[in-house]
């Protein structure tokens, strides 16, 4: 072969060698906060595809830029796919924060910095008046609600967002990729706002992995349940799912139990109770549903409600125990459809009075807000729901929630098919709270 066939064969293997080279991943991507439960602080996550060093440099907006730096971790999460796909995940916690001060930041290293982004530290006063974005079972194709969701964000319209289980549809598919575009798609969400999550059945591939190393909530449960404080409020997140898949150990669902019988009675003490009336739970699976297909919660014997019979020793469901510390509203996805339960114990309706359920109701207040848009399209609903549903709408959409304070919480939905339109609406009062307010 002469010197010029070798050339032209040379070039023409030219791009299968450039083929062959893979980038350099060092840009910070899939920037999102979470609130780490203590007051003045915030955690930023994010993620890079080879290991940097990572620092977040922020400032007080208006202030000189940057004049601020915080240092962080980053830890390797290898997926379980095939590819066993190599990603880092950074996390820096941001303290001594000015409550409801607004911030300038961005992450990073000196191999390459995000985006600037802002958030608005956490408000610790206990007359705060926080308001919520709330949805479950968003994903990657499909997901309806997402634009309305980053517009209204960016906004300032909300405190924030409460992700009740579902996400991508799956994090793991196609070697954990749909995992990391969705987490760029709700970018432009939680990189403003604490994106606060609990897990769902969605995320349980290879032990929940994505969800475990993807997000930094509070506690030391790698994100599977813990609670913290907003406003007048105690929140809970917790997992649902450890009734399901007890190949991961029938331990988990104990020890959340445990757990939660501990932080309820702390937040029940007098003292806790007094700041902080309002116990709201949040969850994947609801206890309670009407709509059309075989889900646990259509079942009287739902597990999540009830417990398990079937296990050694046999697993107490979660009904009896809201009650008794006096959970004032519950909130659930799963079923991709809005529905309103009155207030409701032991499959029983225990409204405040007939003209007006929720003012003073003798029960807790369930929602399920499943409806935020995913490939699995919405749900459909049995025609005879029981008496205790409220109201029901097969719309995409999500759910508004402002805890205004000791004894008023505002709860409304958003239609998305009908461009942003409010069809729901109720304001819960309390005039006491906890297990004595039930009689």
């Amino acid at each position: 072969m002469g010197p010029a066939h070798a050339a032209c064969a040379l070039l023409s293997l030219a791009p299968l060698l450039v083929l062959g080279v893979p980038p350099i991943w060092t840009q910070p991507e899939q920037v999102h906060l979470s609130y780490p439960g203590e007051s003045g602080s915030m955690v930023v996550t994010w993620t890079t595809f080879n290991k940097t060093e990572s620092y977040v440099e922020y400032s007080l907006m208006g202030g000189r830029l940057f004049e601020m730096t915080a240092k962080g971790e980053a830890s390797l999460f290898v997926d379980s796919g095939k590819e066993k796909r190599k990603m880092f995940i950074h996390r820096v916690i941001l303290t001594g924060l000015k409550p409801a001060a607004t911030y300038v930041y961005h992450c990073g290293s000196a191999e390459g910095w995000s985006d600037i982004f802002f958030f608005t530290a956490l408000n610790n006063s206990t007359s705060f008046s926080p308001r919520f974005a709330l949805y479950g079972d968003l994903g990657n194709e499909n997901p309806q609600s997402l634009a309305r969701l980053q517009k209204e964000t960016q906004q300032g319209m909300y405190d924030v967002i409460l992700h009740i289980g579902d996400f991508a549809y799956d994090m793991h598919e196609d070697n954990a990729r749909i995992g990391d575009e969705f987490m760029r798609q709700i970018q432009s969400i939680a990189a403003y706002v604490p994106y606060m999550t609990c897990p769902g059945n969605h995320e349980a591939t290879y032990n929940f992995s994505n969800y475990r190393n993807r997000f930094s909530m509070p506690g030391n449960t790698e994100s599977l349940w813990y609670s913290w404080n907003l406003g007048s409020a105690h929140i809970i997140s917790l997992s649902t799912e450890v009734y399901f898949y007890l190949e991961f150990g029938l331990e988990l669902l104990f020890k959340q139990y445990e757990w939660l019988m501990k932080d309820l009675e702390e937040a029940n003490k007098p003292e806790n109770r007094a700041v902080r009336p309002w116990i709201i739970t949040m969850g994947h699976r609801p206890m309670y549903c009407s709509d059309d297909d075989q889900d646990d919660c259509t079942t009287f014997d739902s597990y999540v409600r009830r417990g398990r019979n079937d296990t050694k020793p046999s697993a107490p469901g979660l009904e009896d125990l809201f009650y008794l510390y006096g959970v004032d509203v519950e909130l659930w996805a799963h079923e991709h459809t809005y529905e309103r339960l009155w207030p409701v114990y032991g499959d029983k309706v225990f409204n405040g009075s007939k003209e007006q359920p929720y003012l003073n109701p003798k029960a807790p207040v369930h929602i399920i807000t499943g409806s935020a848009g995913c490939r699995e399209r919405t749900d459909r609903f049995n025609p005879n729901p029981k008496e205790w549903s409220a109201f029901r709408s097969t719309d995409y959409g999500y759910t508004r929630m402002q805890v205004v304070n000791a004894t008023h919480l505002y709860l409304e939905q958003v239609s998305d098919d009908q461009y942003g339109k409010v069809i729901d609406s109720i304001w819960v009062v309390k005039e006491k709270h906890g297990y004595s307010s039930w009689f």
